[in-house]
């Protein structure tokens, strides 16, 4: 089903994290993701059975999803996902929205609340990768004070965190999603 937003109008959904019983509805989000972006997500052309098995070892595997979701529909999605291999503590995030809500300031909304959650599980770095020529991805990372760098074809930024803990977002509740200025410095 096709998004039936005008280009002006002001999104109206949540931005939460999802629960485990969402599965479907972030797999469904992933699926509805347009060629350009799920080359953007996943750096590279991926297939359906990509993307559903895709989904369903994220809630396995324990990633944290947050999500925008209007009604009964995640539009656009963040991930935490643990690398326990590395150290300090670390978390490899990733971010999608569907193309009729790119270039609103949703992936901003998704990436603060994101970095908030990482800091309450008391991650002190985060890590990003992304196809060199994913411009919007780039300059997201370069807003959270991203050091980005050329690694074996991909571009990557290590987000430092602040190791102070951050307020337990689970005590936080979900809030509107609003196009305003990020309160981070771009």
């Amino acid at each position: 089903m096709a998004l039936t937003m005008k280009p002006s109008t002001k999104p109206a959904g949540v931005i939460r994290r999802l629960r485990p019983s969402e599965l479907s509805l972030f797999r469904e989000h992933l699926l509805r993701l347009d060629g350009e972006s799920r080359r953007d997500r996943f750096n590279g052309a991926i297939s359906d059975a990509f993307l559903e098995d895709y989904a369903a070892r994220s809630f396995l595997d324990g990633a944290t999803v947050v999500g925008y979701v209007e009604g009964r529909r995640v539009l656009g999605a963040a991930e935490l996902h643990e690398r326990p291999e590395l150290d300090p503590p670390t978390g490899e995030i990733a971010f999608s929205v569907e193309k009729e809500l790119q270039h609103r300031g949703l992936g901003s909304c998704l990436f603060e609340r994101l970095i908030a959650h990482a800091r309450s599980l008391g991650y002190t770095q985060l890590r990003v990768t992304t196809h060199p020529n994913n411009d919007a991805m780039r300059a997201l990372a370069r807003k959270f004070s991203a050091r980005l760098s050329f690694e074996e074809g991909e571009t990557v930024g290590v987000i430092e965190l602040d190791p102070e803990p951050f307020e337990d977002l689970d005590l936080i509740p979900a809030h509107p999603f609003s196009a305003r200025k990020s309160a981070v410095p771009a």
